[in-house]
């Protein structure tokens, strides 16, 4: 038997866009991906679930994170529709991209270290190169800032 929705568990998507931050275009965007899917009224106006908040967060914070939309769209699709998340469905996203943040702190931490010294780039334009890059040994890695990327 399904729940029956009182008015106030739904939200236009004007007051979306006021409590996430994000514009009304955006909002409909992620419709158009199907990561939010509004109710339609009998006038056929949207209206969000209250807990379509916390999917538009979750959005924003990966985005933050540097996850792409693909990746975004794999672990929202992973949330129950028509119900809100519980700390049970959050806790199986966390762990699932746990991985991956972990991964991009470790890159952020070797950028950080390393980009006021050698990045490994091969240029061989500053002294300091041939301290850390003698004879160019890092060109046999491959390109680009070998230091920083792996």
């Amino acid at each position: 038997m399904a729940t029956r929705l009182r008015s106030s568990d739904l939200l236009p998507i004007g007051e979306l866009a006021r409590r996430t931050g994000l514009s009304v275009s955006a909002i409909r965007f992620y419709e158009e991906k199907r990561l939010v899917e509004p109710i339609r009224t009998a006038g056929n106006q949207r209206r969000f679930l209250r807990s379509d908040i916390r999917r538009l967060s979750f959005i924003l914070i990966a985005q933050r994170l540097g996850l792409a939309l693909s990746e975004i769209e794999e672990q929202i699709k992973k949330l129950p529709q028509g119900r809100t998340p519980t700390a049970k469905d959050w806790h199986r996203i966390s762990s699932s991209i746990r991985g991956q943040l972990d991964t991009k702190i470790a890159e952020l931490e070797r950028t950080r270290t390393r980009l006021d010294g050698c990045i490994g780039c091969g240029c061989l334009s500053l002294k300091t190169c041939q301290l850390y890059n003698k004879d160019d040994h890092l060109a046999e890695q491959g390109p680009g800032p070998r230091q920083v990327l792996e």
